[in-house]
């Protein structure tokens, strides 16, 4: 059996503290930077998290990640607001973002593209539809969710 990541245990660990508080649990990263391992928790509500959000959430966690110690290795735990720019993860996510501008990055390219950017027109768990622009030219592509390796908001420039 394999062993269990660090992000899908301190997920776990998170999500309960995390609804307590009124908020969605995101995303969870855990990176070496440097020299440095860095434990990263995104949360977020619809009006947007604040300073106080991260801080509780953080307090809390911190004393679980004391107490179960799931870490082997020192590390720095950030909690903060996902940005602008949020991951899309969950199918949650990407139904919230039906008609919202996104940035998708194939495993493989797809019509001669590995990125696109444009209007999310819908998705399914098959396949998400997305309304670009092509020199000028909008046009409209049907991406498998399999050939999907991120997807993330995007600010429309």
């Amino acid at each position: 059996m394999p062993k269990e990541r660090v992000t899908d245990i301190v997920e776990r660990l998170a999500e309960p503290i995390v609804s307590a508080a009124g908020l969605e649990l995101v995303d969870v990263e855990y990176k070496k930077e440097g020299g440095n391992w860095y434990l990263r928790v995104f949360v977020d509500k619809p009006e947007g998290v604040d300073i106080d959000d991260c801080s509780r959430v953080s307090e809390q966690l911190s004393d679980v990640l004391d107490e179960v110690d799931p870490i082997p290795d020192s590390y720095f735990l950030e909690v903060s607001s996902p940005g602008l720019e949020r991951p899309l993860k969950k199918p949650a996510d990407y139904q919230r973002a039906v008609g919202s501008f996104v940035h998708v990055s194939l495993y493989e390219a797809l019509c001669g593209r590995k990125f696109y950017e444009g209007e999310l027109l819908s998705y399914t768990d098959e396949a998400l539809t997305l309304s670009y622009n092509a020199k000028g030219v909008r046009k409209t592509v049907v991406i498998p969710t399999d050939k999907v390796a991120a997807a993330r908001l995007a600010v429309e420039f």
